[in-house]
């Protein structure tokens, strides 16, 4: 991908993402596309493809439900993910 390519890519995700939140009514939330995509391709990598879709649904549940805690705890259940994602690398190893 050029780089052409890749700051359309990153235009196009910016503008959806904020499409989006405002039409979700959550026009201010923090959102890090990088920072999401990163680990939805850490679980597409270690499980499956479709596991990406699912890890960032329940990461948000989790942010959801934590409430005023929520930066905390998605912190968490990142690192979660990525000790999961480890585990399950290094037993495809052995």
């Amino acid at each position: 991908m050029t780089d052409r390519d890749e700051e359309q890519t990153q235009r196009t995700l910016a503008e959806w993402a904020d499409e989006l939140a405002r039409e979700l009514g959550v026009a201010d939330a923090p959102v890090d596309i990088d920072e999401i995509l990163g680990i939805a391709g850490t679980a597409a990598h270690s499980v499956l493809r479709p596991a990406a879709p699912l890890t960032t649904y329940l990461l948000g549940y989790v942010a959801g439900r934590a409430g005023s805690g929520s930066e905390v705890a998605l912190a968490e259940a990142v690192q979660t993910v990525r000790r999961l994602a480890a585990e399950r690398g290094s037993s495809r190893r052995e």
